[in-house]
């Protein structure tokens, strides 16, 4: 059987795209419809047949699957965010890392509109750059005014399928342009209420760069993170926690003795508003925060 990479589902409509590079419009068999939905970035097993279609016998085992856009098989997260016009928003930035880490995808942290800051703009840039490089993610300066930066976004991403992610206004149809040429209007989400449901019926994945696509939608704009992710296991999702040890194994850095993380927090090699965000994530309070902040 030949493989092919599912590239748009729309309500019934499925395309396919073969290894050989032909779009055909792709039929489930059976046994395939009775086992499971077939969503985009499904790599399906099948047969061509008359040169339109691509019967799908069978489907490869997924990595993950993201309900909300319904994308299979995402190995990033272009998590877009802007210092000024909209604000810079930590926590939800803090959010989207935390769940998209939880479900397998490498998150990219890109702030774009870095051509309309001025030197105060500029100095709270490098701040937070140097606070999330440190804390383990890859972060990129873009405008999608000026094409600045997108060539190493396309570097990082290469032979993989990627979403965009982040609050509105900050530019990701702008982004999504500009990597793949593609003029389309995407319907961001009602923040007053959706609260992270993505409004489109459909999904595409647009190439861009070398053998990697781009789903056309623009992921979650608010995030609940406790609706993902199990109170205690939020913790493992903030990366530099994982470089200290504790006392007891299922610390939750709040009040437990001998915490490897707030003696960290101490000596400033953990960020304090980062803390600050895990605190507010898994709904805790510490009063004595200012000190162990060194605040």
């Amino acid at each position: 059987m030949k493989e092919g990479l599912v590239v748009e589902r729309v309500a019934q409509l499925i395309k396919v795209r073969t290894e050989d590079g032909k779009y055909l419009r792709g039929v489930p068999r059976g046994k395939v419809l009775k086992r499971t939905r077939i969503y985009a970035g499904d790599r399906v097993l099948g047969e061509e047949v008359n040169g339109e279609t691509f019967a799908i016998e069978d489907l490869k085992d997924r990595k993950n699957v993201l309900i909300r856009p319904p994308i299979a098989n995402v190995d990033r997260v272009i998590c877009v965010m802007t210092i000024e016009k909209p604000e810079f928003d930590s926590y939800l930035l803090d959010s989207l890392l935390v769940v998209y880490d939880h479900v397998g995808c490498e998150p990219v942290i890109v702030f774009n509109k870095v051509d309309l800051l001025g030197e105060e703009g500029r100095r709270e840039l490098g701040y937070w750059t140097r606070v999330y490089s440190s804390a383990g993610y890859e972060v990129v300066h873009v405008s999608a005014e000026t094409g600045e930066g997108l060539e190493k976004v396309v570097d990082l991403v290469g032979g993989e399928i990627c979403i965009l992610a982040g609050p509105s206004g900050v530019g990701k149809s702008s982004i999504l342009k500009r990597l793949t040429g593609a003029d389309l209007k995407t319907r961001e989400i009602s923040e007053k209420t959706d609260r992270g449901r993505h409004t489109t019926t459909g999904v595409k994945l647009l190439p861009f760069g070398k053998n990697s696509y781009l789903g056309d939608t623009p992921g979650f704009s608010r995030v609940e993170v406790l609706e993902f992710v199990r109170k205690r296991d939020v913790k493992n999702y903030f990366r530099e926690f994982l470089r200290y040890e504790c006392r007891y194994p299922d610390c939750t850095h709040t009040r437990e003795p001998d915490c490897g993380v707030r003696e960290a927090l101490k000596r400033g090699e953990i960020s304090c508003e980062r803390f600050k965000n895990y605190l507010k994530m898994i709904k805790e309070y510490i009063e004595d925060l200012k000190e162990v902040c060194g605040e």
